[in-house]
């Protein structure tokens, strides 16, 4: 509870919050369009309703949020042609940061990044997709965070705030595939020989690559091919209506 706390532990407290609500945006830990209730996430973070308010109002004024009624907070869900906006925007400030930390990073940083891909791969194989989206998260930031750039930093993250929801689809229907070697090993080999024009093209082939089959699913959303549903539990999950020659048949 908030009781007996300076204004100071206040604003500390609801900074945190907001913090890793911020962080779970960006990593993929939210569905688009989920509901966010404020109970149950003070619950589950262990504080009163107070910050938890207060930092959803900072995440709405961020983006990252919107309020459909009085009662009901939602994650933002882009649209496909607002994803590719994005994506161009991406493009060109992921590689300008890559492009800048090439020349910073040092060895326990490419040792991390290392780490970080290994976590990704062992997470997609487990099937832990949860694990797989946070990995990649923190690999990409490793890198773009190293850039000492904190302006571009805090675009790009506010960027991804909207983006990240989107990796919720991600596995196990629309998993990255890459020609040959996964673009983060090209990626981490550039950025070991400090070839930034190298490594900057890495960043973008993986944004586009990594990101196609997400393209294609997002292309059958909006098509009504595939819906986004509540499952019993109440937790969002995807639906694949059957072709309408399959229901002719079944009828």
């Amino acid at each position: 509870m908030l009781d007996g706390l300076t204004i100071s532990s206040r604003e500390n407290l609801t900074s945190r919050v907001h913090g890793q609500l911020r962080e779970a945006l960006m990593a993929g830990r939210f569905w688009p369009g989920q509901r966010l209730r404020i109970r149950e996430i003070a619950l589950a973070m262990g504080v009163s309703q107070t910050p938890v308010r207060e930092a959803i109002m900072q995440l709405v004024c961020e983006g990252g949020l919107e309020i459909r009624s009085s009662q009901a907070i939602n994650v933002v869900k882009l649209s496909l042609s607002r994803y590719k906006e994005l994506r161009e925007v991406r493009m060109l400030l992921e590689g300008l940061a890559t492009e800048k930390a090439t020349g910073l990073l040092t060895s326990a940083d490419l040792a991390a990044l290392e780490k970080r891909h290994a976590e990704l791969v062992a997470a997609e194989k487990s099937g832990d997709h949860e694990a797989a989206t946070l990995a990649n998260f923190h690999f990409h930031f490793l890198i773009y965070r190293s850039s000492q750039a904190h302006d571009l930093v805090a675009i790009l993250e506010s960027i991804w705030l909207r983006n990240g929801p989107l990796l919720k689809f991600l596995y196990p229907h629309a998993a990255p595939h890459y020609r040959g070697r996964h673009r983060h090993l090209a990626l981490i080999d550039a950025l070991r020989r400090r070839d930034a024009a190298t490594a900057r093209q890495a960043v973008q082939d993986d944004i586009i690559e990594g990101g196609a089959r997400l393209v294609q699913l997002m292309e059958k959303i909006e098509a009504g091919a595939v819906l986004l549903a509540e499952a019993e539990d109440g937790k969002p999950q995807l639906v694949f209506r059957p072709p309408s020659g399959r229901k002719r048949a079944a009828a």
